[in-house]
């Protein structure tokens, strides 16, 4: 893929400007309801609803993660939706014994991994320049770029499903190296952190823990 040049880069620009004025002036910014649904009244959740998340659905998930911004558009993070029971069986060697069962309830769970060669496709991801000599070579910047972007991914990912409609649960008790072995042996891949995903059973919710007021955990430079 070449980068547009000349008159089609300037008609593309003028294009890509519009679009984002005219998204701005139909929703300036969100009511207090969908704020709540994608955050400040979301919850993670332990217990899942015997109900199947279509195919279609996890499509249009991605398809709205994948428009969240990283650095050079490098889009690392990767998605597999563990819901075969042979695949659960493989992801349950991984877990701490407390997680299992809600691992095995859920009808998915994502492992939102990160290629480290992600920087191969710069060409059509980031088609204005060469970027691929900032990388090749460079195992160490590779694996950091690649997981502090993948994370970011996997955020917009947790935010995104619930603005679908989902819930989530996000997981971190569990062996990165028995997953890596079980999911991504001989390949780039690199496990960040799992992610229940389905439609949850509430019952199990126990009250909001606190957070950190603002003036511990921000401040001004």
């Amino acid at each position: 893929m070449s980068a547009p040049q000349g008159k089609e880069l300037e008609r593309l620009r003028a294009e890509a400007q519009d679009e984002v004025r005219e998204v701005r002036a139909r929703l300036p910014d969100l009511d207090k309801a969908a704020i709540d649904v994608i955050l400040s009244g979301a919850r993670s959740h332990y217990a899942w609803q015997d109900r199947p998340v279509s195919d279609d659905l996890l499509h249009r998930l991605y398809e709205i993660t994948g428009s969240g911004p990283t650095s050079m558009n490098s889009c690392p993070a990767r998605f597999i939706f563990v819901t075969s029971a042979a695949g659960k069986a493989r992801l349950a060697k991984s877990l701490k014994a407390k997680n299992i069962d809600k691992m095995m309830a859920a009808p998915v769970t994502a492992i939102i991994a990160h290629d480290l060669e992600f920087w191969t496709a710069l060409p059509f991801l980031f088609p204005h320049e060469d970027r691929r000599p900032h990388f090749e070579g460079k195992p160490e910047h590779c694996e950091i770029t690649a997981f502090r972007n993948g994370t970011l991914q996997g955020a917009y990912f947790m935010i995104a499903a619930r603005a679908l409609g989902l819930d989530v649960g996000a997981m971190s008790g569990f062996s990165n190296e028995i997953v890596d072995q079980e999911f991504f042996s001989g390949s780039n891949l690199r496990s960040n952190f799992l992610c229940n995903l389905g439609y949850a059973d509430e019952t199990a919710l126990f009250q909001k823990l606190p957070r950190l007021p603002f003036d511990t955990a921000c401040s001004y430079a």
